[in-house]
């Protein structure tokens, strides 16, 4: 179950009372607005694109320039987008039209959610504080403005690059065809702009056209194949799943990260002996969102009929006992969690699926939305579900219908408050994260920019040192903390780093003159 993964969230955006503001300027306030919070000068704590190459293609090509659309060239600093590295080694930004967040790396599923839902705090304070600055904005943690547009929830795995990418494909396209019902986050409407009145179980699966693929705002791949691993480029892979929605229910969370490791660890071992294919994914994709009642049948390549639940139990079976095998009877308290919270997901949604409203956002929301529904004898067509289904994500704690579910108990919780709230400053001690987290913030004036593999220092003189990380579990706090904390300034502290064998990266490179 241990892997370096992680969650990047695009989110939502409204300036209140003017539909025409430039949601690219509005993003870049909710980023400007945070930093200033929290004492972040963007001008010190920037990103390092030196190893970007997100036109790599896993299928072994590169995407030439001129044919990639705009949206995929995330190579360049665009100096008009505000753009700050976090001192828990999160990265906040102006993703095209939306402020994201973008986790720091994590060994766990639990941690992914602490870390997710600190990213949900961190939007929550920018809101707040332009609240003062009227008109302010509004932002959504969720996944489409229910009239043609989505944005994206990333998940990142670190896995072999030695695992052929077509068993990744064979493998993880039912698997996520069938996912989404346990962690789909719900949506009113049918379609990509919502014009078919009705409910889904997924936010994201109406936007998806193709089974493989490099893009991710359009013709959109159940299976990314962006090949830029961000560590040892012949030892790693990193996979990109953009298929996946957001989650408020840690539940969801939970499962979405680690169902996906524990699959994935089958992958690289080459321990699956079934093909489980299924027929038509993209349309299979979409009628299993269309159908909140879990009875569709998916067709498999070999002829069996199923329904996504049970299509699950045969993943869930196969992941068991590997796991079992794999640690003699005895899986680590990680994977006996998520394992734990499959079959216990799984069964409740076999029974009923308003069994797993505790656990599950899309029947958390559907039973929310049925209420409205009984209440004021509102069809899926009216208006006023949609503005239901948009209050659901609402990052203000008061007004967002999930956070509210949470506060009166009935969203199962797996990580505490005090977790997540020091999670929005602390970075993960098991990763890389850790060093270009403290970095920031131990050293705020002499970091001028930092990446996932790197932390450029400014050392004076007018020379600036970058500090390679392209090992993700190396430049832990257990393998550098004591160096970090007892170097009282950043020339110090690479000097240090340069006398031991337990750097962050490989040797730095020479000083480079600027």
């Amino acid at each position: 179950m241990r892997r370096v993964m992680g969650i990047e969230t695009e989110y939502g955006i409204v300036v209140p009372g003017d539909p025409q503001a430039n949601p690219m300027v509005a993003s870049g306030d909710v980023v400007t607005a945070y930093a200033t919070s929290r004492g972040i000068r963007p001008a010190r704590a920037s990103w390092d694109y030196a190893d970007e190459a997100p036109l790599r293609d896993a299928r072994g090509f590169d995407m030439g320039r001129g044919q990639a659309h705009p949206s995929q060239l995330t190579d360049t600093e665009d100096p008009t987008l505000a753009n700050v590295v976090l001192t828990n080694g999160a990265r906040l930004y102006v993703d095209h039209a939306h402020p994201e967040y973008s986790s720091p790396e994590v060994t766990t599923p639990r941690a992914a959610v602490t870390w997710d839902r600190a990213g949900e705090l961190v939007m929550r304070e920018a809101v707040a504080r332009l609240a003062t600055l009227p008109p302010g904005v509004n932002l959504y943690k969720n996944n489409t403005d229910g009239k043609g547009a989505s944005y994206g929830t990333h998940e990142n795995y670190l896995m072999s690059r030695a695992t052929p990418f077509a068993e990744v494909v064979r493998h993880l396209t039912p698997f996520f065809v069938a996912r989404q019902v346990m962690c789909g986050s719900g949506r009113v409407g049918i379609g990509v702009d919502s014009r078919t009145p009705g409910y889904q179980i997924a936010q994201r699966s109406d936007f998806f056209e193709v089974e493989v693929g490099l893009e991710t705002t359009l013709k959109r791949p159940i299976i990314n194949t962006r090949d830029e691993p961000h560590a040892v480029a012949d030892r790693y892979r990193r996979l990109h799943v953009i298929i996946g929605d957001c989650n408020h229910a840690d539940v969801a969370n939970l499962l979405k990260m680690g169902t996906t490791s524990l699959v994935l660890a089958m992958v690289e071992a080459g321990a699956f002996d079934v093909d489980l294919s299924v027929r038509r994914p993209v349309t299979t994709l979409h009628e299993v969102s269309h159908d909140p009642t879990l009875q569709t049948k998916l067709e498999l390549v070999d002829g069996r009929r199923m329904t996504a639940v049970e299509l699950l139990w045969e993943f869930h079976d196969r992941t068991a006992r590997f796991a079992d095998e794999r640690s003699g009877g005895e899986p680590d308290d990680d994977t006996a969690e998520v394992l734990h919270w499959w079959s216990t997901v799984l069964d409740r949604l076999g029974r009923d699926p308003m069994e797993a409203r505790r656990e599950v956002d899309w029947v958390a929301k559907l039973a929310v939305l049925e209420g409205y529904r009984e209440r004021d004898g509102l069809g899926w067509g009216d208006p006023r579900l949609k503005a239901v289904d948009l209050q659901w994500s609402d990052v203000r704690a008061d007004r967002g219908l999930a956070h509210r579910l949470q506060a009166a108990g009935r969203l199962e919780v797996l990580v505490s408050d005090d977790d997540v709230a020091r999670a929005v400053t602390e970075p993960p001690a098991d990763t890389r994260a850790w060093f270009r987290g403290t970095c920031l913030a131990r050293f705020p004036d002499d970091v001028v920019a930092a990446s996932w593999d790197s932390v450029i220092f400014d050392v004076g003189q007018r020379m600036l040192q970058r500090v390679p990380m392209l090992e993700p579990l190396r430049g832990t706090e257990a393998g550098v903390g004591d160096i970090v904390r007892s170097a009282p300034d950043a020339a110090t502290l690479l000097r240090a780093l340069a006398a031991t064998d337990d750097r962050p990266g490989p040797p730095p490179p020479p000083d480079v003159d600027v």
